[in-house]
């Protein structure tokens, strides 16, 4: 299906691994936001085209209220407690459009339009810790491990959607050999899937490296399952104890997004593809 040049996106900058920008491999999720030709001429047409776009997807937080991008105020401190509660209380999500951070959030705004259970779910969780911690909320002592977990998930997290037991075995126990080696194929036969839903990662991948690490939660699905209904998934089960259950993912090992892992030697490489948790 065509899309309407007035409902995409384009981002900022250039992708190194392919060259434009929302082109790479882990860029599938994005794709139906994002025109890489489109060049937006100020910051408030970025904003009117996500506004857009989160209007016809019918983008609306945990407490029901419409999802809107706007500009931060000027001034405005940016601590994340005020940022979660301004989202949780008005639905309105400050969107940097040019300049420093310009990137991130757009990313932001796009995880949102790929998510939009998830980033609801997670937002809520966040405004649900900051009402217990009171005052304290907006100290780093106040914030408390959920927080970090949170924050964590939202900024870096992945989601590694197979139904298949080994696989998601391999992944948990950091088998990178069974995972990335000798089971190589089940990402060419779409047994597995890795959906990139922390926006600081998109962010990271502009200038891709090797130790690039996601923080991936199994979804037990089959690969193939649609965008949607993984989203309300990975939403309705989104909770403390998942968030615990994280287990890293070097993004640039996943088959098929990075040309140097074609050979196995790429994976020999200790100081990313590690051997255990180190706890």
């Amino acid at each position: 299906m065509a899309r309407d040049p007035d409902e995409v996106i384009a981002l900022p900058g250039d992708v190194q691994a392919d060259g434009r920008a929302g082109e790479g491999p882990w860029c599938g999720v994005l794709r139906p936001w994002v025109d890489a030709r489109f060049e937006p001429s100020a910051g408030a047409m970025a904003l009117n085209r996500l506004n857009a776009i989160a209007c016809k997807r019918g983008l609306v937080n945990a407490a029901g209220r419409p999802i809107r991008f706007v500009e931060p105020m000027a001034g405005e401190e940016r601590s994340a407690a005020a940022y979660e509660l301004q989202i949780w209380q008005t639905g309105q999500v400050p969107t940097r459009t040019v300049g420093r951070g310009a990137l991130h959030d757009l990313y932001n705004a796009l995880a949102w339009m790929a998510y939009p259970a998830v980033k609801a779910r997670l937002n809520a969780l966040q405004a649900d810790r900051l009402s217990a911690a009171g005052p304290a909320a907006g100290s780093s002592s106040g914030r408390g491990r959920l927080r970090d977990r949170i924050t964590l998930f939202d900024e870096s997290g992945a989601l590694f959607v197979t139904d298949d037991p080994d696989l998601a075995a391999a992944l948990r126990s950091f088998d990178w050999q069974t995972l990335f080696v000798r089971e190589r194929r089940a990402f060419e036969q779409q047994r597995v899937r890795v959906c990139l839903l922390g926006h600081a990662l998109f962010e990271k991948l502009h200038a891709p490296y090797k130790s690039i690490c996601a923080h991936a939660w199994g979804v037990t699905l089959p690969a193939q399952t649609p965008l949607d209904d993984i989203d309300r998934w990975v939403a309705t089960r989104l909770d403390a104890q998942a968030l615990e259950s994280l287990s890293p993912l070097p993004l640039l090992g996943v088959p098929g997004w990075w040309r140097g892992n074609e050979d196995p030697a790429f994976y020999n490489d200790e100081s990313v593809f590690r051997q255990g948790r180190g706890r």
